[in-house]
């Protein structure tokens, strides 16, 4: 059954299952992907992670967990907080430029990557950390009221709040609003097939280019990322960029920066945006020094090498990097800084004014001038209802 079908019910909790699972609220659904196992656990179909479960366990994700014999959700309509962002900073440079998008994540992750930048959101354990809640027909007039051309599920993966995100979007494209995912990519067909099917842009984290870097550092595999790299581009409308964060030591190698954009040229060709991005100590790993600029910039220029046209980095100041040119006459055809765009050589249609050249992308109308602005705002209830 697609997961828009789904009824959206309240399960409920024992106070035995509460004071495991601290889910004796109304913001516990039901979900679709699992299966019982013959040994009596249920296991949870979203990601390749299978967590397997018995009655009260919670998964990996820490969000979804075993009830009466199902997989829930617990964190339905929670919210670590709202905000207003640069559609840029997503980071999507192709999508609605200029625009300003309603930005919200819940709490956990399907991942356990060591340098997680958002640790204290993803990695949270604290149900306090969803401290706001609305409901997606909220959420979806409080973007439009914001002025907001999208809603973007970030800070943490969607994937694990998979059926929140998916009825947001649907409220919010009822009202004229985009949704965009900013997502690992690390899911199983039949939910990435469903899920996708509600969205209208992501940015997919290509967290490294090797097995071992995958395997040791983010505990998770390679091969199902660059699946749904292929399945986003190949089989989807959903308009596609890819960012990589380059760590130092880890996969800032000239080997490693040329094998991935070669990959990426062959399998998914020259037009998809990637950006690389400066890494900041966090979370375990506070003993590897900052992302140097060069180290940025000399993965861009192996990128565009390698023949990928749009390549960007990010976390530093460098309107070169930021700045997108015309593959056609090779001018300068939108200008940042930071996340400002200083000028805007395109029709409203996305073409080259110099040129005619088409670039690829999301374009309706001029650019927006939203900027640097970041605007917190409140949405829906802020207080847990009893």
């Amino acid at each position: 059954m697609p997961i828009n079908m789904c009824p959206r019910t309240v399960v409920g909790v024992s106070a035995e299952m509460a004071d495991r699972l601290s889910l004796a609220d109304p913001y516990t659904v039901p979900t679709t992907y699992w299966h019982a196992l013959p040994d009596g656990r249920i296991q949870c179909d979203v990601c390749p992670r299978a967590c397997r479960l018995r009655e009260g366990q919670r998964g990996l994700c820490f969000v979804r967990g075993r009830i009466d014999d199902q997989i829930v959700l617990a964190s339905y309509g929670r919210s670590s907080g709202f905000c207003v962002d640069p559609v840029e900073k997503k980071p999507l440079n192709h999508f609605l430029p200029g625009t300003p998008v309603l930005s919200f994540g819940t709490a956990g992750c399907n991942l356990a990557c060591r340098f997680c930048q958002n640790w204290d959101i993803s990695k949270s354990r604290e149900i306090d950390t969803l401290s706001s809640a609305a409901t997606p027909e909220a959420l979806a007039a409080g973007a439009v009221a914001a002025g907001c051309r999208s809603v973007a599920f970030t800070y943490n993966d969607p994937v694990i709040f998979l059926e929140y995100a998916v009825d947001v979007a649907d409220a919010c494209r009822e009202r004229g609003v985009r949704a965009i995912a900013v997502s690992a990519g690390y899911m199983n067909p039949p939910a990435r097939r469903d899920f996708y099917a509600h969205m209208d842009a992501v940015n997919i984290d290509l967290k490294a280019f090797t097995d071992q870097f995958y395997e040791k550092v983010t505990f998770s595999r390679l091969p199902v990322v660059l699946e749904t790299l292929e399945y986003l581009r190949h089989e989807t409308q959903v308009w596609l960029e890819i960012t990589t964060l380059l760590i130092p030591g880890y996969n800032d190698s000239t080997v490693e920066i040329a094998e991935q954009a070669a990959w990426l040229v062959e399998h998914l060709g020259p037009d998809v945006p990637l950006h690389f991005s400066a890494f900041h100590p966090d979370f375990k790993m506070l003993d590897v020094p900052r992302t140097p600029p060069e180290t940025l910039h000399r993965a861009r220029r192996i990128a565009r090498e390698a023949g990928l046209r749009y390549v960007y980095t990010g976390n530093i100041h460098d309107p070169d990097g930021q700045t997108t040119y015309c593959p056609g006459c090779e001018r300068p055809v939108v200008v940042r800084d930071w996340y400002v765009l200083r000028d805007w050589q395109l029709t409203d249609a996305g073409a080259c004014v110099h040129c005619g050249y088409q670039l690829p992308g999301v374009y309706e109308g001029p650019a927006g001038d939203w900027g640097n602005k970041r605007q917190p705002v409140r949405i829906g209830i802020t207080d847990r209802p009893e």
